[in-house]
């Protein structure tokens, strides 16, 4: 047996049959057999009662979670409680929103491993209070030098790269990004920026309940036979370490985490790129025969970048280009400021059907596109202008659907967690940082604590595409953080993870904001829509989807809504769909004196505070 075999079968062998043992049916949702209706099961992650709807708000959104959280000196919103605790924590010392960015995005690294870690990529876009305006930072990793597209096309399946194992690994982004964040904006030493991680890592923390289901899930699948990661064990040791998973509730630490955390505290962003744990990872990426080596991480380094910008109904929107889907959002606002969505009615069919029909004209320039820009040149200038969103607006038609979708004619030229936050200075972050799908590759090097990105895996392998792999080149990225702006101020530092749901979750927002007039909280609170397939190559969709791919829309969508759409043809999915998750940090001037707004995910476990 080779080795990488070896490697690959032995832990696999020995360490699934615990996990794999720990109760759940066959959709991962404890059996409710025997248990009266109107119980919910002690351990069940889901309690479906369609019937039932959310208790009555008196004031708001009848539909809204909750209120808006409010305050002068400051704001900040995660997927974790703890995390945005975190945040304030920073911004009550003095710190910068750009140092409670970072402190929350380490944070989130240890509470969300699901979503986030130093082994990922990161983005922000920031109210520069001194410059006046959105700037923009990416913190994209390339593509191991050693990896050849002919090695990338041996290890292919159906013709993409699998999700998994050390083939769909980059070098990660995200510690380069915060030094460089930190050495422009930031106000605290290092250290103290690091210290809260550090220090929650080590004592433990009680897993809330989407988490502790998402690592049961993703630990099984880097565990199970034929998964490829080619080394599962320090995965399993580190978020199962007695053969289990953290319980919901139960405490987790990650000391080995806390260990790597301390190194970075104590050596800044060369530790991890050019020390000890830089040349730990090039040790165990030998180890196991992959391609991510001490060279590849030497030579990173984040990239300033002018954000792309548009406007909506009046609003400035700014979104983030370089390797990015980002001009997506701005394409797809472009196109449906041609169509009354105020007069067609909030969550009614005609409303979501020309939001969809400008997704799948978006995303067909998406596919055909969007690539690493120092690679391919991409016509972001034309893809984002209103001439053009004009003529693809010209395509959708109220009552039936566009088929086919083809992308346009370029003229000639020779997936999460998202967090924001804002300071008393008038500085707000929009940051967004992700290790792609759910935890990632399932590769964690020895005694780290953390796991590698598995964002190669949308790399395309067709000849000519613009996204086609290449040594140290960065992948596309589904990764964008949002913001908006009014009359040349900031308003909005938004987003919403989720892969390809981020341009749609984000359009969401903006047309609930701007068109329906809702606030923060009840724009993120609304039902959404989740369009799948249909003239994609980026890896998202399974490939039985129908022609004009799925329309999903959450239980919320009114049944008249859903009926009129499925009468013009939209095959309705499930509302089993990633509806992505939402932040904000909005900044108000009510009487003139500014107040900064949070609004939070109802769909998973944060919040959002302001002081």
């Amino acid at each position: 047996m080779k080795r990488r075999s070896f490697l690959a079968a032995v832990p696999a062998a020995a360490i699934a049959a615990p996990l794999l043992a720990q109760k759940a049916s066959p959709s991962g949702t404890p059996s409710t057999e025997g248990i009266p209706e109107g119980f919910q099961p002690p351990d069940a992650t889901r309690f479906l009662r369609p019937d039932v709807h959310a208790g009555d708000r008196p004031v708001g959104a009848s539909f809204g979670s909750r209120s808006p959280v409010c305050g002068c000196s400051g704001a900040a919103g995660s997927a974790h409680p703890v995390a945005t605790m975190v945040a304030i924590e920073i911004l009550k010392k003095g710190g910068s929103a750009v140092d409670a960015a970072i402190a929350m995005n380490a944070a989130l690294g240890f509470l969300e491993p699901t979503s986030s870690g130093v082994g990922g990529d990161c983005y922000a876009l920031l109210w520069d209070p001194k410059l006046g305006k959105v700037v923009g930072i990416a913190g994209s990793g390339r593509s191991p030098q050693s990896l050849t597209l002919d090695i990338a096309r041996s290890r292919a399946k159906n013709g993409a790269l699998p999700p998994l194992g050390a083939v769909a690994v980059s070098t990660p982004g995200a510690v380069d990004c915060w030094w460089s964040l930190h050495q422009r904006y930031g106000k605290l030493k290092w250290a103290e920026v690091m210290a809260p991680a550090i220090a929650l890592a080590e004592q433990g923390v009680p897993v809330p309940p989407l988490i502790a289901t998402a690592i049961r899930a993703s630990i099984r699948k880097f565990a199970s036979a034929g998964s490829g990661v080619e080394d599962p064990t320090n995965a399993v040791k580190t978020w199962a370490p007695k053969g289990k998973t953290p319980d919901i509730g139960g405490v987790f630490r990650n000391p080995d985490l806390a260990r790597t955390y301390r190194m970075i505290a104590e050596g800044g962003r060369d530790a991890f790129y050019e020390g000890p744990i830089a040349r730990t990872i090039d040790a165990y990426f030998k180890r196991i025969g992959g391609w991510l080596s001490y060279g590849d991480l030497a030579r990173h380094r984040s990239e300033w970048v002018e954000p792309l910008f548009t406007t909506y109904r009046g609003v400035g929107v700014h979104a983030m280009g370089a390797n990015t889907q980002g001009l997506a959002t701005l394409q797809m606002l472009n196109i449906l400021e041609h169509f009354d969505l105020r007069g067609a009615g909030f969550q009614s069919a005609l409303s979501i059907h020309l939001q969809a029909e400008a997704k799948r004209l978006a995303y067909a320039d998406r596919a055909r596109f969007y690539a690493d820009p120092h690679f391919s040149k991409v016509p972001f200038e034309w893809l984002g202008s209103k001439d053009y969103a004009a003529q693809r607006a010209k395509l959708i038609r109220p009552d039936r659907i566009l088929d086919p979708v083809y992308p346009g004619e370029a003229p000639s030229h020779g997936d999460t967690t998202y967090f924001s936050c804002a300071d008393k200075d008038g500085m707000m972050v929009s940051m967004i940082q992700s290790n792609f799908r759910g935890m990632g590759s399932g590769l964690v090097a020895d005694g780290l604590g953390f796991m590698f990105q598995d964002r190669g895996q949308l790399f395309s392998l067709q000849d000519g595409h613009p996204n086609i792999y290449a040594p140290g080149k960065r992948p596309f990225q589904t990764i964008i953080p949002g913001f908006a702006t009014r009359d040349g101020k900031p308003w909005m530092a938004f987003g919403v993870m989720g892969g390809d749901m981020q341009p749609m979750g984000q359009t969401q927002i903006m047309v609930n904001r701007v068109d329906y007039g809702l606030d923060a909280q009840a724009a993120g609170d609304s039902p959404r829509w989740h369009h799948e397939g249909s003239a994609q190559s980026m890896g998202e969709d399974a490939p039985d989807l129908p022609k004009t791919g799925l329309l999903r829309l959450e239980s919320g969508v009114p049944d008249k809504a859903r009926k009129a759409l499925a009468d013009i043809g939209w095959t309705i999915g499930s509302p089993e769909g990633g509806f992505g998750r939402y932040e904000c940090v909005e900044r108000t001037m009510p009487d003139g004196e500014r107040v900064y707004v949070g609004a939070s995910e109802m769909r998973a476990d944060g919040c959002a505070l302001a002081y």
